[in-house]
């Protein structure tokens, strides 16, 4: 998939804000990331276990998701609660340094926005 995404959509694999992946906590899958420079794209290995394996409502790897950083999650997820958007609040229990949160959009396609620690 990486390479279909680089090969055709031109993009890059990003050589710093490489994230860690924590395979120990409940999604053990690979995770592949390419970039134009300024959005980054995750193309995670599917894995329709990994919201049952973490205890977490939204699984962002069932069907891939779309992925998003911010400067101030706390003040984003409030943004979140006064629109009523319901999210999982992952932590850091994917990727070590991040804090992700996920959640689905009208058409039920999974959304990460996620702050560096």
């Amino acid at each position: 998939m990486d390479e279909f995404y680089q090969t055709v959509l031109g993009l890059d694999v990003p050589t710093q804000d490489i994230p860690v992946l924590e395979k120990n906590k409940g999604y053990s899958g690979d995770v592949a990331i390419v970039s134009d420079g300024k959005i980054q794209t995750h193309l995670a290995e599917r894995d329709i276990m990994a919201g049952f394996s973490t205890g977490h409502i939204v699984n962002p790897v069932s069907r891939g998701h779309i992925a998003y950083r911010c400067d101030d999650l706390a003040a984003f997820k409030a943004h979140l609660e006064a629109e009523g958007v319901l999210y999982s609040d992952w932590g850091n229990k994917a990727v070590a340094g991040w804090h992700q949160i996920f959640f689905y959009d009208p058409d039920g396609n999974v959304i990460e926005v996620h702050q560096v620690e």
